[in-house]
């Protein structure tokens, strides 16, 4: 791992992104606003503790905080191993069980890009009729979601998914600083202009995901689930998308009578 940035610089793009004050940062870190003036122009370069303290406090993810480290000559203090490495076996076991566990319904896990990772069998409810072009690795489920080549004709709320999703990736490239996030958001907004959403119905109890499948039309509500203790950076980026029957018609499709209760 590399940086072509120096660490002063680095740390200011993130403490500017947070939207915070060289002042604001050090009493947040605990340390003088003229020790981070000299860390940010290259006056002082500052310890790997000092890095990872301005990092926690910032809200630096782990794969960015190895970046920190790296510019400021220190060595990277979490691991990064792709999901497929043997010592990561056990944490690929849990998420495969996550994802069976979830069945006959859909869950699937991304990567910090929306990258598939790994779905149940359930998953065809959002592969059905797709361009097969889609589907060729690594396959992107915010692409395939609102492409018009994907799934996003047969969804009955486009332009109510279309207005969460967005606003969402815009706030995942601010957070991340991740350029191809930042690619990816220009891509799905250039699939159409978006639509006013209509406002949610207060009956609802999380934003409803309405799609034509087979014939029948379905209704979901999704929780994201992650590891919020990872010690990894792979196993922190993964995210695991969970789909519920939203009402009974969608649960007796999949012959089981387990909706979402409404409030």
């Amino acid at each position: 791992m590399t940086s072509d940035q120096p660490i002063g610089a680095l740390l200011r793009e993130w403490r500017h992104r947070r939207g915070l004050s060289q002042l604001d940062l050090a009493l947040q870190a605990e340390v003088s606003a003229r020790h981070v003036s000299f860390v940010e122009t290259g006056r002082t370069i500052p310890s790997s503790a000092m890095v990872l303290r301005l990092a926690e406090h910032l809200g630096v993810p782990l794969r960015e905080r190895n970046r920190l480290l790296v510019a400021a000559g220190h060595a990277p203090a979490v691991r990064e191993r792709p999901l497929q490495d043997p010592q990561l076996a056990a944490a690929r076991e849990v998420l495969e069980r996550v994802l069976r566990g979830h069945e006959p319904y859909p869950a699937l896990a991304v990567d910090r890009r929306w990258n598939l990772l790994s779905a149940n069998t359930a998953i065809d409810v959002f592969l059905e009729g797709v361009d097969p072009a889609l589907l060729r690795p690594p396959v992107n489920m915010m692409r395939l979601g609102l492409h018009p080549g994907g799934f996003a004709p047969r969804l009955l709320n486009l332009g109510q998914v279309r207005g969460f999703l967005l606003p969402r990736l815009a706030r995942q490239v601010a957070h991340s600083g991740d350029a191809e996030l930042s690619v990816l958001y220009d891509e799905v907004l250039s699939y159409g202009a978006p639509a006013e959403p209509p406002p949610p119905d207060p009956a609802e109890i999380a934003l409803p995901i309405r799609i034509r499948h087979r014939g029948a039309e379905l209704c979901f509500i999704n929780t994201i689930t992650t590891f919020g203790a990872a010690f990894d950076v792979t196993l922190e980026e993964i995210a695991v998308e969970a789909y519920f029957p939203a009402d009974d018609a969608t649960a007796r499709f999949f012959g089981t009578g387990a909706a979402v209760a409404s409030p």
